[in-house]
């Protein structure tokens, strides 16, 4: 099994979360989207990660990725049981790739971090200031009412609505921000114990690997801190935009 994607992306680390949960081995070949070559593209017509490689099957999606490893590897589950709270999850983890995804990554991350390091542009602060004194209270008051007050959202265990929250409000904090405590205790609190899991708390090391290695070496860096590497990558040499407008 291969993964292309990285650590740092909040849609890979998800995957990868679910599978060190799960114990599949898998290989990863860690790719920035934006320096996809052809073949990447032709893996990935969005040209986004994660991309998961499953001897004849290959999927796109986080979601769907999860799902078929959830169907394929089914111990431990990574959905709940019942229909209802299986939908819920769905809308959940639906409300956190595209709402989350949109204000944390698109707005937050990116004017932070991917302009200034990828597109060598500077942030655009009334973009950052909006996300951070308009949008994100605004989820946070949200969340604070659907956030469980003890464990993870459907029970004891951990399931991939809880990691995908989990990986977007590390993204928030590498950006430099993160939600107040006494403002949104409950919330903050099951952020807390979904990033706190050893699985969840395992990417953080190789995530600061990846954001500081020099990019030649680091596949290098990676390999030395235990992960497969794939033998051929799909990633290439100059940055190019993808195909959807965020």
């Amino acid at each position: 099994m291969r993964i292309i994607g990285n650590h740092v992306s909040p849609y890979a680390r998800k995957v990868l979360v679910a599978l060190a949960i799960k114990r599949i081995a898998f290989e990863i070949d860690p790719i920035i989207p934006f320096f996809g070559t052809d073949d990447f593209t032709r893996l990935s017509p969005l040209r986004r990660i994660p991309v998961l490689v499953d001897g004849d099957v290959t999927l796109c999606d986080s979601s769907v990725i999860c799902e078929y490893l959830d169907e394929a590897y089914p111990a431990p589950p990574l959905m709940p049981a019942a229909p209802a709270d299986r939908a819920r999850a769905r809308w959940l983890e639906e409300y956190a790739d595209t709402r989350l995804g949109d204000v944390i990554i698109w707005r937050l991350f990116q004017e932070r971090v991917i302009k200034p390091s990828v597109w060598r542009t500077p942030a655009d602060e009334t973009v950052i200031a909006t996300a951070t004194d308009q949008d994100l209270p605004g989820i946070m008051n949200w969340l604070e009412d659907e956030a469980p007050a003890a464990a993870f959202m459907f029970g004891a265990a951990p399931m991939t609505v809880d990691i995908t929250f989990a990986c977007f409000f590390r993204n928030a904090a590498l950006a430099g921000w993160g939600p107040d405590a006494a403002r949104w205790p409950r919330a903050v609190a099951w952020i807390a114990r979904c990033q706190e899991i050893p699985e969840f708390a395992a990417t953080i090391p190789i995530e600061q690997l990846f954001m500081t290695a020099r990019r030649a070496d680091r596949n290098r860096v990676l390999r030395d801190a235990g992960l497969a590497i794939a033998a051929e990558t799909v990633g290439g040499e100059a940055p190019r935009k993808g195909v959807m407008p965020i």
